[in-house]
């Protein structure tokens, strides 16, 4: 029988050739690997359920005022409800002047100038 020997030449062609095969398949899993996750991502992403903002609540305050006049008083609140019911229709924008030595209150609502009685019991 005849044996072959190799030479270190060729020994080490071998495990260039084995390096290079090995390099390209890890290179190969890789960038399957990298393109598996970009597509998981996407597919995620687009499953997320949107996330609603709120403000964070802060306390209500509540604030009265009052117009006093000979001993009587008046709560704002109460004249300006009055203000809308005159009016007649929501407004959004309400000015207010309470002139109470002659028991009246005159308002500017949504630019229509008005008056009425307030009266001081």
């Amino acid at each position: 029988m005849a044996t072959t020997k190799k030479t270190a030449a060729t020994k080490a062609a071998e495990t260039k050739t084995e390096e290079k095969k090995t390099a390209t398949k890890a290179a190969t899993k890789t960038t399957a690997t990298k393109t598996a996750e970009k597509k998981t991502t996407k597919k995620t992403a687009a499953k997320k359920p949107a996330v609603k903002k709120t403000a964070p609540k802060k306390p209500t305050e509540k604030v009265e005022v009052f117009v006093e006049f000979g001993g009587v008083q008046v709560a704002i609140d109460e004249v300006v409800s009055n203000v809308k019911a005159t009016y007649g229709k929501e407004a959004k924008d309400i000015k207010v002047y309470v002139k109470p030595d002659e028991s009246k209150a005159y308002f500017v609502a949504d630019g229509v100038e008005g008056e009425m009685d307030v009266y001081f019991c």
